[in-house]
C-alpha cells in the first residue's frame, strides 16, 4: 500500500493501463461528484464492503479515494490485508482533486 499525493496518483494511474479506480464514499457521496471510471464501494457496508473487495483481482492495481483520504487509507490497509499486491491511496481524497471528476 502507498500513500500518493494527487500528482503522484494521477501520474502514476496513467500509466497503469489494468488498473482500476475505486471510491469508497457513501452511494449519496458518489452521486455527488466522482473521479472518471471510478467504481463505488462504500466501505461503511462493513461485511458487505469486504465481500465486493472478495469479487474484485487482487492482482490488478487498484487507486483508491474518498472524500479526504481518511477512508481510502483504511480501505488500502484492508486490501492490502487480503491480498491486493498493488493499492494507492489519494491523500487529500477528492477534495483536493484538480482533476476531472463527473458529476
Amino acid at each position: 500500500m502507498s500513500n500518493l499525493s494527487q500528482e503522484e496518483w494521477a501520474a502514476q494511474k496513467a500509466t497503469d493501463s489494468q488498473s482500476k479506480i475505486i471510491d469508497v464514499r457513501t452511494p449519496e457521496e458518489f452521486e455527488e461528484g466522482y473521479i472518471t471510471h471510478a467504481q463505488n464501494i462504500d466501505i461503511r457496508m462493513g461485511q458487505g464492503f469486504l465481500e465486493a473487495l472478495k469479487e474484485l483481482d487482487t492482482s490488478v492495481p487498484y487507486y483508491v479515494y474518498c472524500r479526504s483520504g481518511a477512508r481510502s487509507n483504511q480501505a488500502c490497509q484492508l486490501m492490502s490485508q487480503l491480498g491486493f499486491e498493488k493499492v494507492y491511496n489519494l491523500e487529500g481524497g477528492i477534495l483536493d482533486w484538480e482533476g476531472e471528476v463527473v458529476s
